[in-house]
């Protein structure tokens, strides 16, 4: 199976042979071959071949041949021979999300980042953007959204795609009946589909459960705890945070401490302000979180409290941006160090919390041994991706991780995020780590579309 990068061009001509220049009809040993079959997707034409005389690799195809295989347009992209008369061009990669705004947002607030994920694979791949409503299950064809050279968004009707990133905008989106059918649609046709859905943190704490390599960086948590659990975790550990399990930006997360001889402590974030409150039992402490929470109660995670290292007073954490690459292998792609604000919760940016880069907070905590640290974490965090990707039954090929390191030095991971956001990456000092970020996605999509050796 022999890989190439060639260059697609439309001719005029009216007939429904291929052209192909002469150093790439020798290399794919095309001489005595009568017909030869053209793929795009899962669409298929058979046309006699014959070479012309121009250096590099060029292929011509005619608008009937085009237009019988959906070829979206001209220009650099793979092609992979897969028998001696049979070639394959693409990969199609279709990036599956939603949140219509407008003709120039049609992906809502995901359209600059879409934008920048088809530029990205624009000389390689073919790719585009799709909303649920763009599929034709009976024709095996998507609407998709392909960019031209300003920048603007074309439509074209192009085969089912080879593979699909997932990057539906919200739980809600993709909750419901017509989402899991199109899901399971994909993966029925062996289109592989990465990043099946939101988790709920609850989701990967019961993946974990009993992954031994993964649970020593675990804090301790209970889903759906009682009144009581909950006391024993307070009692054990001294802090902890009841978070709601679909909960995403810090939002409704109670850090709650318990002091022997102080009694209990809840603070939290209300109408855009830390609030600090004290109770001198805890069945008082619980009376309000009950209020508080009401009927979403059973909805929360307990989660033991561990204590982080510290800037100026305030705990840093981490976020490991994690994606697998070409080579099937989980790496990470960027890490943003976040330093929570005074008397915050969480180290949310909408919480008063910043943004820093991991070298800067790191040597600011850990002094000369910051690299060897932070390459300890990177390490904690491979093996996180790899217990999460092991124990979850569906295909996975990017994470968010949140970590924590305490001031032994030791790592723990507070979350897991199937669909991070990019946040950390609009740091002047990780606009490059960014860009690392969407060329593993490219190289992710190339590996499972079988476009990057990986059947050798």
């Amino acid at each position: 199976m022999s890989l190439t990068l060639c260059n697609v061009h439309f001719s005029d001509k009216n007939d429904r042979t291929v052209y192909m220049s002469g150093s790439l009809y020798r290399s794919l040993k095309l001489s005595g071959i009568d017909k030869l079959q053209i793929k795009l997707g899962r669409e298929t034409v058979s046309a006699p071949v014959k070479a012309v005389q121009r250096e590099g690799n060029h292929v011509y195809l005619s608008a009937s041949l085009r237009q019988q295989i959906r070829v979206p347009k001209s220009g650099n992209v793979y092609m992979i021979q897969s028998a001696e008369d049979e070639v394959q061009l693409g990969p199609l990669i279709g990036i599956l999300s939603d949140g219509y705004v407008n003709n120039s947002l049609p992906f809502g607030s995901r359209t600059g980042f879409i934008k920048e994920l088809i530029r990205t694979g624009d000389k390689k791949a073919y790719f585009f953007a799709f909303s649920p409503r763009d599929i034709n299950w009976v024709e095996e064809t998507v609407y998709g959204y392909f960019l031209d050279e300003n920048g603007s968004w074309y439509r074209k009707t192009v085969p089912l795609p080879d593979v699909v990133y997932n990057r539906l905008p919200s739980r809600k989106a993709e909750t419901g009946s017509y989402i899991s059918s199109l899901r399971d649609r994909f993966v029925r046709k062996s289109i592989p589909f990465f990043n099946w859905s939101f988790f709920n943190k609850s989701d990967v704490y019961n993946l974990l459960d009993k992954d031994v390599e993964a649970l020593r960086h675990l804090p301790e948590s209970v889903s759906s705890p009682t009144d009581e659990q909950i006391r024993e975790l307070l009692e054990k550990h001294h802090f902890v945070y009841f978070k709601p399990t679909a909960g995403s930006l810090g939002d409704g997360i109670f850090r709650l401490t318990y002091h022997p001889k102080k009694g209990y402590f809840a603070r939290y974030r209300s109408g855009g302000k830390n609030v600090l409150l004290r109770f001198g039992s805890f069945q008082e402490l619980m009376r309000i979180m009950h209020a508080r929470v009401g009927a979403s109660f059973k909805s929360y995670v307990v989660q033991q409290g561990i204590r982080l290292v510290e800037i100026d007073g305030c705990p840093l954490d981490f976020r490991f941006h994690m994606h697998k690459n070409g080579k099937n292998e989980w790496v990470t792609a960027g890490v943003g160090a976040k330093k929570a604000g005074k008397g915050s919760v969480t180290t949310h940016i909408k919480n008063g919390g910043s943004l820093m880069t991991p070298g800067n907070a790191l040597s600011r905590t850990f002094g000369s041994e910051a690299g060897e640290v932070l390459e300890k974490a990177k390490r904690v965090a491979v093996k996180m991706s790899e217990a999460i990707e092991r124990n979850y039954p569906h295909r996975l090929g990017e994470l968010g991780l949140d970590l924590g390191i305490d001031k032994d030095g030791d790592i723990w991971m507070f979350e897991a995020n199937a669909k991070p956001g990019r946040s950390i990456f609009k740091h002047p000092a990780l606009k490059s780590e960014g860009r690392d970020s969407l060329e593993y996605i490219l190289d992710h999509c190339l590996y499972l579309s079988r476009f990057r050796g990986r059947d050798s």
